[in-house]
C-alpha cells in the first residue's frame, strides 16, 4: 500500500480497566489490519494483573531500551491504566514512538471532568454537569444533592476515569440519584452527574495530518463526516456500543449542513484545545443549531463495530490506511521530541 518501508510495529492489548476484553478486541483487529499492509507486529499482552506478555513469556523493559526492537507502538488500550497518561509515560521513558496523545493529553482526557473545566476555559458549548469527589459527597451530602437538582432530570451518572459506558445510570426520579452516586463510587473516587442533552446524538473522528500536509497548507487535524449514533434504546450503553445490532451508525448525521460544518471545525479545536495527537473520537449533541461537545476520546475502539474507522472510511480513509498513517504520525511526533 505505501511506498514507504515496512514497520515493526508492536501492538499493546487488554489491559487492567474494565474494557479489557474491548481493547482485545480492538488489538487483534488492528494486528490483523497492519499485517495485512504488510507490516510486521509483535503481540504484548497487558493482563488484568497489569503484566505485560508476549509470545507466552512475560515481558520486562529497561528505560531507553525501547520495545521488543520495534518501530512504533500502537496502544489499543482502554481506559485507567491505558488511555489516562501511564502507560504513555512508560512508552516515554523507553524512548519508543507510539500512536496516539501523549502523557497530558491522554491524562486530561481521561478525567470527564477535567476536561470538561479545560474545556470552559476555553469557552466551548458543552452539557451542564456537575463533578463530585467521594470525600465531598461523605461530607456535603445535602449540598451535592442540591448542586445536582440544578440540571434537572433525567441526569446520567458516570465514574469519571471510564470508557464504554461502564458504570453510568439514568436517573429519572431524585429518590435514585443516591443510590446512582453511590454505585459510581464504587468505580471511581470522582465522579460526574450530566444533564440530559436532547438533541441527536453526533460522534466525529478526528485525525492528524502529515508534516508535509502541514507544509503545504493543509490543518493540523482532518475531521471526519458525523456520523449519527442511532439506537434501539434510550441512550449509549455498553451493549449498544460493543454488540453487532446495538446502534446503527446513519451517515450522514440527520443535522443540517451548517451543524454539520460546526461539528467538523469544533471536533478540531477541541482536539487542538486537549493538546492531542495522532487521532480521536469527539462525541457531540446537536439541538437544532447548538452544537454542544459531550467529551473526546484518545483511543477510540477498533472493534468491528466501532465507530471510529466506519467515520474515516466514509471520508475516504481506508482501514488498513488510516492504521498505517496513525504509525507514521507516531514516528514523525518521536523525532521531534
Amino acid at each position: 500500500m505505501s511506498e514507504t518501508p515496512p514497520l515493526r510495529v508492536a501492538v499493546l492489548a487488554g489491559g487492567r480497566s474494565a474494557e479489557h476484553e474491548v481493547s482485545l478486541s480492538s488489538g487483534r483487529a488492528v494486528r490483523v489490519g497492519l499485517e495485512a499492509a504488510g507490516h510486521e507486529v509483535q503481540w504484548v499482552q497487558v493482563e488484568r494483573d497489569g503484566t505485560w506478555h508476549h509470545e507466552g513469556e512475560r515481558l520486562s523493559v529497561c528505560p531507553g531500551e525501547g520495545l521488543l526492537g520495534v518501530d512504533v507502538v500502537f496502544g489499543a488500550l482502554h481506559g485507567p491504566f491505558g488511555e489516562d497518561g501511564t502507560v504513555q509515560g512508560l512508552l516515554e521513558t523507553l524512548d519508543v514512538a507510539y500512536v496516539g496523545a501523549g502523557v497530558a493529553a491522554s491524562a486530561v482526557c481521561m478525567d470527564k471532568v477535567l476536561f470538561k473545566q479545560l474545556m470552559a476555559a476555553a469557552d466551548v458549548d458543552q452539557v451542564e454537569f456537575v463533578g463530585v469527589r467521594e470525600q465531598r459527597w461523605s461530607a456535603a451530602r445535602e449540598q451535592v444533592l442540591t448542586e445536582v437538582a440544578e440540571l434537572g432530570l433525567p441526569v446520567f451518572v458516570k465514574p469519571a476515569h471510564f470508557g464504554s459506558s461502564v458504570g453510568i445510570v439514568k436517573v429519572r426520579e431524585p429518590v435514585e440519584l443516591e443510590g446512582a452516586l453511590q454505585q459510581a463510587f464504587n468505580h471511581d473516587g470522582l465522579v460526574i452527574v450530566e444533564a440530559m442533552a436532547r438533541g441527536v446524538e453526533v460522534e466525529c473522528g478526528v485525525l492528524g495530518t502529515m508534516r508535509h500536509e502541514r507544509a503545504q497548507g493543509a490543518p493540523p487535524a482532518f475531521a471526519s463526516e458525523p456520523g449519527e449514533i442511532v439506537l434501539p434504546g434510550e441512550w449509549y450503553d455498553y451493549e449498544a456500543k460493543y454488540s453487532a445490532a446495538g446502534m446503527e451508525l446513519k451517515l450522514p448525521a440527520s443535522i443540517s449542513a451548517s451543524s454539520s460544518e460546526r461539528v467538523r471545525e469544533l471536533a478540531v479545536e477541541t482536539f487542538e484545545y486537549a493538546g492531542c495527537a495522532g487521532l480521536a473520537r469527539v462525541d457531540f449533541f446537536v439541538e437544532d443549531e447548538r452544537v454542544l461537545v459531550n467529551e473526546l476520546n484518545t483511543m477510540p475502539g477498533f472493534t468491528p463495530t466501532s465507530v471510529y474507522a466506519k467515520l474515516m472510511a466514509a471520508s475516504g480513509i481506508a482501514y488498513s490506511e488510516l492504521l498505517e498513517r496513525l504509525c507514521r504520525l507516531a514516528l514523525e511526533r518521536h523525532e521531534r521530541c
